[in-house]
């Protein structure tokens, strides 16, 4: 239900102009809005990094779904902001920049966590497919099972073949079994992150 709420909201089925932003944009302005409480459309450009067209166009739709509130101060989350905001984090606990480690391969590199989908990843060929697709150089998919974090068709034993990334991941996150964690990497920060949330939206 999240997943097809945010893509209809993504979509030109939605109320408003036909969107020039995809799911993800959606995602970045939510995250933005909801870490900061209220908040200029300026400062939403400059923190998620999007086009100021393209900032008012989602604000404009965000407002006409009732998530977002604009007044002077400037944007707020409404309770039904914060509600699908609380769903979003209960799915997708922790994405940020991460540095670089035994995993990465470019210059820039975006983690996500997605908690309990570790079922559907086979080897993660569909989640780096997707995060090239996204814009990113690839991306590596790792599950939390039995306390024990792995990368599935290639080792069980992260913390011995992987010590630096596993002292990272472990540091941020608070896993939980059957977890998924995703590093994407890409020459600019924009495409890992793009590509860390398309390959976690072939989990969720």
């Amino acid at each position: 239900m999240l997943k097809e709420f945010l893509e209809d909201l993504s979509s030109s089925r939605a109320p408003g102009p036909a969107p020039s932003f995809s799911v993800f944009d959606v995602i970045k302005i939510l995250r933005v809005i909801a870490e900061e409480g209220t908040i200029g459309r300026g400062k939403i450009s400059e923190k998620s990094g999007l086009g100021e067209g393209v900032v008012r166009t989602l604000l404009r739709r965000l407002s006409k779904a009732g998530l977002v509130s604009t007044s002077r101060s400037g944007c707020s989350l409404t309770t039904e902001g914060e509600n699908l905001w609380r769903k979003i984090s209960e799915t997708i606990p922790y994405l940020s920049e991460i540095d670089e480690s035994e995993l990465t391969f470019a210059e820039h590199n975006f983690v996500v966590q997605i908690r309990g989908v570790g079922e559907k990843v086979r080897k993660g060929l569909e989640q780096r497919d997707a995060a090239v697709r996204a814009g990113a150089k690839g991306a590596v998919t790792m599950v939390y099972r039995n306390k024990k974090l792995a990368l599935p068709g290639l080792t069980d034993d992260i913390p011995y073949s992987f010590p630096k990334a596993y002292r990272q991941i472990m540091s941020l996150m608070n896993l939980k079994e059957n977890d998924v964690v995703i590093i994407a990497c890409a020459d600019t920060i924009e495409n890992a992150e793009y590509g860390a949330l398309a390959a976690a939206w072939t989990l969720i």
